[in-house]
């Protein structure tokens, strides 16, 4: 039955993704289970999406309730799950404003717009370039893949969309240099994902925050996968003493149901006025609600307790391993945003990994990628750790 499937979908679905040869039909919580009844542990959750896990009964619940009363209605009008997610976002976060739209393309898509829209008001239309980070991932749209810091992303799709200047992460004395008259803002991760999960040094934030105020300049955070409490807090910045002016999530916001949202300072969201942007399905009330349910989730169960406790015994657990075997280059990463960095190929990790019943992803070829939902639990942590300190050991007696 599974060839069968995967023989349809290669004939039928675009080939925009090297898929696995497994095909999943159901979840529940952190596991996986594919049509031939084979079951997984998922560390990889929808790449940081169902920070709940998989099946929440009470966003099952949220989505069924709320479709027997509105689905979908134009943006034209209001309706109370948009407003009251909205209120919550804004309560629980350093901004004013929101805008909600589909993923985090389009979340950074309409952050970037802001940007500019905002030095055209103030008079200073030249100003519409923006400082990006070496290793960033944005999106895939034409703007957002454009401020990608990645050349694998842009290729086949050149010329890209004029505006974006590229520094490496971590380093001030570069964003110093790139700014100019025509600069607007800085956009980057707080901590990289996809770039394979680089983590801020010290002070960095701060100063980079410093330097946006004595430039004037804006100072966009893509917490797509940062935030939702990835990191342990709801949003990475909190742990960082400064605020953006913007920030972007997504992914985790509606735990797997397709939502973006850009938030920002009153003054600077002040420059989207009515048709400056606009989103047809952006904030529906079905997703609104499903992302009521994951905000309240997360503040009111325990879960970002969880993620930090856990997170922080899965680092130990990870460093232990790096103390036994030599080609772990580092540890890294914050709350259960966790990469290990090999000195071979991650590859055949993760192939051996999924024959063994657990899900990873690997990232930048090397960085194999932790992302579970923020549900997991010590146990299952100390499972995965067996799993790979036993495919370490084979890899190491293969090569002596």
């Amino acid at each position: 039955m599974t060839n069968e499937f995967i023989e349809k979908a290669e004939k039928v679905i675009a080939a925009t993704y090297k898929r696995f040869p497994i095909v999943l039909t159901q979840g529940e919580g952190c596991t996986l289970f594919d049509s031939e009844g084979g079951t997984y542990m998922d560390f990889v959750d929808g790449i940081a999406v169902c920070n709940l896990g998989h099946a929440h009964p009470g966003i099952a619940e949220a989505v069924a309730n709320q479709a027997r009363q509105l689905v979908h209605v134009s943006n034209l009008y209001y309706t109370t799950p948009q407003i009251v997610l909205a209120e919550w976002l804004v309560e629980h976060s350093f901004a004013d404003r929101v805008f909600f739209c589909n993923s985090g393309a389009e979340a950074n898509e309409a952050a970037i717009k802001l940007a500019r829209k905002y030095f055209k008001d103030r008079g200073t239309p030249e100003r519409f370039r923006i400082i990006t980070m070496e290793g960033s991932f944005h999106g895939r749209t034409m703007a957002t893949l454009s401020a990608t810091g990645q050349a694998k992303i842009h290729k086949g799709f050149e010329p890209l969309v004029d505006g974006f200047d590229f520094v490496p992460f971590n380093d001030l004395e570069a964003v110093q240099k790139a700014v100019t008259g025509e600069t607007c803002a800085v956009i980057l991760e707080p901590i990289q994902g996809e770039g394979g999960v680089q983590y801020p040094g010290p002070g960095y934030l701060e100063d980079l925050r410093k330097l946006c105020d004595q430039q004037g300049l804006l100072l966009i955070f893509d917490e797509v996968q940062t935030g939702m409490g990835r990191t342990g807090k709801l949003f990475a910045y909190e742990h960082f003493a400064m605020t953006p002016d913007i920030m972007t999530l997504a992914k985790a916001l509606a735990n797997g149901l397709p939502m973006g949202a850009m938030l920002a300072r009153e003054e600077v969201a002040a420059s989207f006025t009515a048709g400056s942007h606009a989103s047809t399905f952006g904030g529906t009330p079905l997703v609104a609600a499903a992302a009521l349910t994951v905000v309240k989730a997360l503040v009111e169960e325990g879960v970002l307790q969880n993620c930090e406790r856990v997170g922080a015994y899965f680092k130990d657990r990870l460093l232990e391993l790096k103390a036994k075997y030599a080609f772990i280059q580092e540890v890294r990463g914050q709350g259960l945003l966790l990469g290990l960095d090999l000195s071979l190929d991650g590859a055949s990790v993760v192939k051996a990994c999924m024959e063994r019943g657990f899900l990873i992803n690997c990232t930048q070829e090397h960085v194999l990628r932790f992302i579970p939902p923020l549900i997991i639990q010590e146990a299952q942590i100390d499972a995965l750790i067996a799993c790979l300190d036993s495919i370490f050991e084979e890899m190491t007696d293969e090569a002596s």
